[in-house]
């Protein structure tokens, strides 16, 4: 590592530590040559994804405008923010685990829905609105029903507290 002061490039770590969450190490050092201490960041090294939009335009994948999206979608339903951007991140873990570099953006909108599905039922009809452009009332209806179709198959799949008590 160069230090910043003499750019001598032999230095020794004093500390590490972990930082951004987890994703990063943080690391203290000292140059050997003139003592001149700084910090330095290790990150892992990600190869960028690319998302496909409806119009065939494709962009490199910004997790901050998933995020605004989905926060927008979320807003007033009592859900915590970090609990979305937990979301978010389980999100971006899935697409960074792909083998292919390139996803469309119907499938990272088909991912956000699967995941505001289980935590409010007013947010995810917000998002699909957006994501699935609905043009009237018959968009919102049938959305409605396929929600109402998929907690019925849950609550037939739980056991019920008669049966457990």
């Amino acid at each position: 590592m160069q230090c910043p002061s003499c750019q001598h490039t032999d230095s020794r770590v004093l500390e590490s530590r972990a930082a951004d969450c987890g994703r990063s190490v943080r690391r203290r050092r000292e140059c050997l040559n003139c003592d001149f201490r700084f910090t330095t960041y290790e990150r892992v090294e990600t190869v960028p994804i690319t998302v496909v939009k409806r119009n065939s335009n494709r962009e490199t994948f910004n997790r901050s405008k998933l995020l605004h999206g989905v926060l927008r979608a979320c807003e007033k339903t009592g859900l915590e923010p970090a609990r979305l951007e937990a979301v978010v991140d389980e999100i971006e873990l899935q697409l960074q685990q792909r083998s292919g570099r390139e996803v469309t953006s119907s499938e990272i909108g088909e991912l956000v829905l699967a995941q505001l599905g289980e935590m409010s039922e007013v947010a995810y009809v917000r998002f699909a609105s957006v994501y699935r452009q609905f043009q009237g009332v018959s968009d919102f209806v049938a959305t409605l029903e396929g929600l109402n179709q998929r907690t019925k198959l849950r609550s037939k799949t739980k056991p019920s507290l008669a049966a457990i008590g």
